[in-house]
């Protein structure tokens, strides 16, 4: 058998499944080399994103990854398909020439609630991918929830309210400035969120993803998506799931420019309910799987089924990431 399960303390069962499933090397070649590591991944692709789609996310442990290039080689033997980050929200930066970009770059004293990844746009990705470069000090846990189980509890907190967000969708309101803040969760320019250099390119863009816009005076631009669903159900597992950024932005997309009880709306613009998003807050911290990062882990995520978060953190971290197309 060329996959080999392993098991850490933080994990779960999610429906008599592990939760993260773990993965550790077979054989001291796979271990040690990095060119039978990269051969390992190519000829076990087909079953590694088979059991990924079942289980919703592979924890990578003890392979020999020691950098950007090789995170990146990792992937690049797979036939995932690079996806540009488009749409997103938070500071990153370019890593590598073609698939690799910093984590969310977010204050280390700020928690990055959870979401779907760039589920605020028309067309998110189908899989993202994380690999610890440095693991921070303390704290710094990558929190992974199964959408299927919140969303679960979203319709048993209020009925009536998730029918309404079900029937409706949501729509996300953001203020983008024209240079990217780091000191916001949310502080992308429309320049690096778009990928462009021009108002012009800008709007381009923003038609093309439903939006509607109005540009500011020191530059900026005031966005509002189009409905968007979100609750849906998985082709793949058969489930419902929570797929939207409704905690996340309700409770994080806080700065200067942007409100987060208002930047995320249902019908006719209205509001989230405030006590059901507590609710779905402590719901989440109680059903999600926080795993201290080890250097050279490597985490793929399916999008569709698993929502992530970050916890606030001390020392350095850094944590790269990729994404997909599904």
């Amino acid at each position: 058998m060329s996959i080999l399960i392993d098991v850490i303390d933080e994990q779960k069962q999610v429906s008599g499944l592990d939760f993260p499933l773990v993965i550790k090397p077979h054989n001291s070649q796979v271990a040690e080399n990095k060119e039978q590591f990269n051969d390992w991944v190519a000829q076990n692709y087909p079953e590694l994103k088979q059991r990924l789609i079942v289980h919703g996310a592979i924890l990578f442990r003890g392979f020999p990854l020691s950098g950007a290039d090789d995170f990146e080689q990792m992937l690049n033997h797979t036939d995932f398909e690079n996806m540009p980050y488009v749409g997103g929200a938070a500071p990153r930066s370019q890593v590598t020439a073609s698939r690799i970009v910093t984590a969310n770059e977010s204050p280390a004293s700020e928690k990055i609630p959870f979401h779907h990844e760039m589920a605020q746009v028309p067309k998110p990705p189908g899989y993202i991918f994380f690999y610890c470069d440095i693991a921070p000090s303390e704290g710094g846990a990558t929190s992974i929830l199964h959408s299927a189980e919140i969303c679960k509890k979203f319709f048993e907190i209020d009925p009536e309210f998730a029918a309404s967000i079900e029937a409706s969708g949501v729509s996300y309101k953001r203020v983008m400035p024209l240079e990217t803040d780091k000191s916001s969760a949310i502080g992308r320019s429309w320049r690096d969120t778009f990928l462009v250099e021009t108002k012009e390119q800008a709007e381009h863009a923003m038609q093309e993803a439903g939006m509607s816009w109005e540009w500011l005076d020191d530059g900026g631009v005031a966005t509002q998506t189009a409905q968007l669903p979100a609750i849906r159900l998985d082709p793949e597992t058969h489930e419902k799931v929570f797929f939207n950024s409704i905690v996340a932005v309700f409770t994080g997309w806080n700065d200067r420019r942007n409100k987060g009880e208002t930047s995320v709306v249902g019908a006719d613009d209205s509001v989230m309910n405030p006590d059901v998003i507590s609710q779905l807050v402590k719901d989440m911290d109680e059903l999600c799987v926080n795993f201290k990062w080890q250097e050279g882990d490597v985490l793929w995520v399916n999008n569709h089924t698993v929502m992530h978060a970050r916890q606030p953190f001390k020392g350095d971290r850094l944590t790269l990431a990729s994404i997909c197309f599904k």
